[in-house]
C-alpha cells in the first residue's frame, strides 16, 4: 500500500480558523465561494478569464472560490459586475440554517429492526430531516447469541466499526472476522449480518447511507 496520504472530497472547502473565531463567521466566505464558483462555471469561464473580467488576480479569485480569504466590498462589487448579478446574490445561503443533532452518551433512542432478536439492541444516534435523512447511524449491542442469525438487506451502503467483542460477519459469500478497531463497508443490497458471536458482549457502530430515491 502506498504511503502517500489520500486526498478526498476535493469539491469541499477546508481552511484554518483563527483561535477564538466562531465557526459561523466562516459561513459568509463559504457562501461567496459557492456562488462565485457556480456563476463562473455556468458562464463557461476559466479562473483566469473570470479574474480578468473582474479586474482581480487569478490567485485572488482562486482563494475566494476556496473560501481562503475574506472578500472586500470592492472586490464583491467587481465580481457582481463581472457576472452581471447583484452583490447581494453572491451572499445567498450565508444565513441558511445548517441542522445538527447532538446525542449524549447512552441517550440514543432504542428501535426495533426487522429480524432483530432478544439480546440484540439497536439505538439510533439522532436523525436529521429532509435531504439529510438519507443517513442512519446506529449503535448496535449484542448480548446474547441467537439462532438462526438474522440477515439483512437494504438499499444503499453500510459501514460498520467494531467497538467491543468479536464476531464473524457475513456479506454475500464472504465472512469477515471483526474485532475492536476493525471496519467493514459494503453494498447493503447483499445479504449481510453476524453469523458467529465469538466474544460477548459486542458493540459496533453501523452507519447506513441510503440512496436519494429511498429517502
Amino acid at each position: 500500500m502506498s504511503d502517500e496520504p489520500l486526498i478526498r472530497n476535493e469539491a469541499g472547502i477546508a481552511r484554518d480558523r483563527p483561535e477564538g473565531q466562531p465557526a459561523q463567521a466562516l459561513e459568509l466566505e463559504s457562501a461567496i465561494a459557492r456562488n462565485v464558483r457556480r456563476l463562473r462555471v455556468q458562464s463557461g469561464l476559466t479562473v483566469a478569464d473570470a479574474a480578468a473580467r473582474a479586474g482581480i488576480s487569478k490567485a485572488m479569485l482562486s482563494k475566494i472560490e476556496n473560501a481562503q480569504t475574506s472578500c472586500s466590498l470592492s472586490t464583491l462589487a467587481r465580481l457582481a459586475e463581472a457576472f452581471d448579478v447583484s452583490a447581494s446574490s453572491l451572499l445567498r445561503g450565508a444565513d441558511t440554517e445548517r441542522p445538527a443533532v447532538f446525542v449524549k452518551a447512552g441517550t440514543g433512542s432504542p428501535i426495533v429492526r426487522a429480524g432483530s432478536r432478544e439480546g440484540h439492541e439497536y439505538q439510533i444516534l439522532g436523525s436529521l430531516r429532509g435531504e439529510h435523512k438519507r443517513l442512519e447511524c446506529l449503535m448496535v449491542t449484542l448480548t446474547r447469541a441467537s439462532a438462526p442469525h438474522p440477515l439483512f438487506q437494504h438499499a444503499g451502503t453500510e459501514f460498520i466499526y467494531m467497538l467491543d467483542g468479536a464476531m464473524d460477519y457475513a456479506h454475500g459469500d464472504a465472512v469477515y472476522s471483526l474485532t475492536p478497531g476493525d471496519a467493514l463497508q459494503f453494498d447493503g443490497e447483499g445479504a449481510h449480518g453476524p453469523v458467529a458471536l465469538t466474544e460477548l458482549p459486542i458493540r459496533f457502530l453501523s452507519v447506513i447511507a441510503f440512496p436519494d430515491s429511498s429517502v
